[in-house]
């Protein structure tokens, strides 16, 4: 790998965290977030991988795996939340998610 192309891909790995993070500040639904919050992770991921090819070092695939896991664990804890969320209050979005946890 050489030095432009690491560069290249740290650019768009901070990219994808920069487009995440705008979709989560932007957005009021909540799959729209959840959707936004796994692009950001996509970018560590991406930055993780290119710096262990760079360096010649497994310990990049090690971390990608582990942040894999998170954003499963993440997804999976999130859309419960949410389907728990429509079933009972009906909420699709953070707004009505915050009324009605003052509400309740």
């Amino acid at each position: 790998m050489t030095e432009v192309t690491f560069m290249g891909t740290l650019i768009l790995a901070a990219g994808l965290f920069g487009f995440g993070l705008f979709g989560v500040l932007a957005r009021r639904s909540i799959l729209f977030q959840l959707l936004s919050l796994e692009v950001m992770l996509a970018g560590p991921s991406l930055a993780f991988v290119s710096a262990g090819a760079w360096h010649g070092d497994p310990q990049g695939q090690g971390m990608f795996v582990f942040v894999l896991v998170l954003a499963a664990a993440e997804v999976a804890i999130g859309l419960a939340l949410y389907l728990r969320l429509r079933r009972c209050a009906d909420v699709a979005d953070v707004i009505s998610a915050v009324r009605f946890a003052r509400e309740h």
